[in-house]
């Protein structure tokens, strides 16, 4: 069935946000819109929970899932395990602390697990990671400053956090804070140019990337990237559809891609950013828009992760995949 949808795609050309198909790039689906019965999107089996505002991050063939809001508003320590290869959710060992909006990434295996919201509200500075064992957290260097609905992305050793709300929750934090997994230390680096939380962010090709988010003023299609070799940040193309409480992820493509969100909906749109072009695709809209999604990429597939359904605190548990090109 994929075979077949992405020889149609090839036949019919590509989408492109800024320009047409150029045939010396790999290859992506085309967009179908939200069309279930021919879209190539694959829905999974549910997580066990409902729940918004989660972090993900990947470990093997396994998706941790952690934390967020249930339907009553109220922060859960939950953590759920989907194992792509058995197609199989299990319960994981729960946070340390109930938080949403919390930040997750994973080095060598190790996910860990920064931030977030508190159940009255109040940014965490407190910092897990999960036992490879995938029995227990532990705890780590505390954030050096506390910090919600921001993102973060690994490069090598370092996880980037960026982004997000600080301690006086409606200012936006403008540093950038990268822990080394060797050292159990953080460090300060410069913040991206523009200002935002409810951010996506990913790691693709040696850069950490931010994308899209919102102010007080509302969504932005802003995206920037950050090389640790120079330290210097570089403006990118903008996200073609400008949109907060989204979800963005890094491929073994080098792609990044972005994912959901929400505005005065939520957003079914999923777009693809190939850096060697420098340009924006879009790929088939998810047929379950959310926002407070998480996402992440297992190998060639992409898997999208609980997040609500409409905007505001809406939950739900549905999980989706589409398969992209093989790397």
């Amino acid at each position: 069935m994929r075979v077949a949808l992405l020889a149609a795609a090839m036949l019919l050309g590509l989408t492109a946000c800024d320009g047409p198909s150029d045939p010396t790039h790999p290859t992506t689906p085309a967009a179908t819109g939200t069309n279930q019965a021919t879209s190539p999107w694959r829905r999974l089996p549910d997580a066990p929970s409902e729940r918004t505002e989660v972090a993900a991050a990947v470990t093997g063939t396994r998706i941790v899932v952690a934390g967020g809001y249930q339907r009553d508003g109220g922060s859960v320590k939950t953590v759920e395990i989907y194992d792509t290869a058995t197609r199989a959710w299990s319960t994981g060992p729960p946070l340390p602390l109930a938080v949403n909006h919390a930040m997750a990434a994973s080095v060598g295996g190790v996910v860990y697990v920064f931030g977030g919201y508190l159940g009255d509200g109040t940014p965490s500075a407190a910092a897990f990671k999960l036992a490879a064992d995938l029995g227990r957290w532990e705890s780590v260097a505390d954030l050096p400053e506390a910090r919600g609905a921001g993102t973060s992305a690994a490069l090598g050793t370092s996880i980037f956090v960026a982004g997000g709300i600080g301690p006086g929750k409606d200012v936006l934090a403008g540093s950038m804070l990268v822990y080394d997994s060797g050292t159990d230390r953080w460090r300060s680096a410069p913040g991206p140019p523009t200002r935002r939380e409810h951010l996506g962010g990913a790691a693709a090709g040696g850069l950490f990337y931010t994308v899209g988010g919102r102010t007080g003023a509302g969504n932005l299609a802003t995206v920037e990237s950050y090389d640790p070799a120079t330290g210097a940040w570089t403006r990118r193309p903008d996200l073609p559809t400008a949109r907060g409480g989204l979800a963005a992820t890094g491929t073994c493509h080098g792609w990044v891609i972005a994912v959901g969100g929400e505005g005065k909906a939520t957003f079914p749109q999923v777009e693809l950013f190939e850096p060697a072009a420098d340009r924006w695709r879009a790929l088939p809209d998810m047929p379950n828009p959310r926002h407070g999604l998480a996402v992440v990429t297992v190998g060639a597939t992409l898997v999208t992760l609980p997040g609500g359904p409409m905007p505001g605190l809406f939950v739900a548990a549905t999980t989706e995949t589409l398969d992209l090109d093989p790397c």
